[in-house]
């Protein structure tokens, strides 16, 4: 697979793609943690159908000591009896904030009052952040098709 289009070449899209790295480091450097961070970057990169993130992000969560199994069942997360219920409810957030076109309501008020229960304001203020930025970035690589396999751990950082 080639890419449609050079993100680093393209006047434009070089200098989104710079304000969207801005963007996404105050959720980065937030207290919400690191696992709980590349869960959801994982799961919305999975609906979104992004390889290029999932890519990155599943390396680099086991880079950072992730196990194999949580990894593999972020996909069955309900099903899953290796998640927390923080991290449940973060994923939930992810979903329905990822696909708000599925349902009039978009966030619906049993999953705010589950990420409520188990985030504070600076966490749930992180993992917005972190939602609307992983959705860009993978509209930005499904867009260009960005192709995945490549990613080494860090490689960006």
């Amino acid at each position: 697979m080639e890419a449609r289009l050079n993100m680093f070449e393209n006047e434009v899209v070089a200098k989104f793609v710079k304000r969207l790295i801005a963007a996404s480091r105050p959720a980065e450097e937030s207290s919400l943690p690191k696992p709980v961070q590349e869960l959801v970057k994982i799961r919305a990169s999975q609906i979104n159908g992004c390889g290029m993130c999932l890519d990155m992000h599943t390396k680099d969560a086991a880079a950072a000591g992730e196990s194999p199994v949580r990894l593999a069942m972020v996909a069955a997360w309900r099903e899953a009896v290796v998640f927390t219920e923080a991290e449940r409810a973060a994923l939930a957030l992810t979903e329905e904030a990822t696909r708000l076109a599925d349902a009039h309501e978009g966030v619906s008020d049993e999953t705010w009052a589950a990420v409520r229960k188990h985030y504070d304001d600076e966490q749930v203020g992180a993992l917005i952040a972190l939602v609307a930025t992983i959705n860009a970035w993978n509209r930005l690589n499904v867009i260009a098709r960005t192709p995945a396999g490549e990613y080494q751990p860090g490689m960006f950082g």
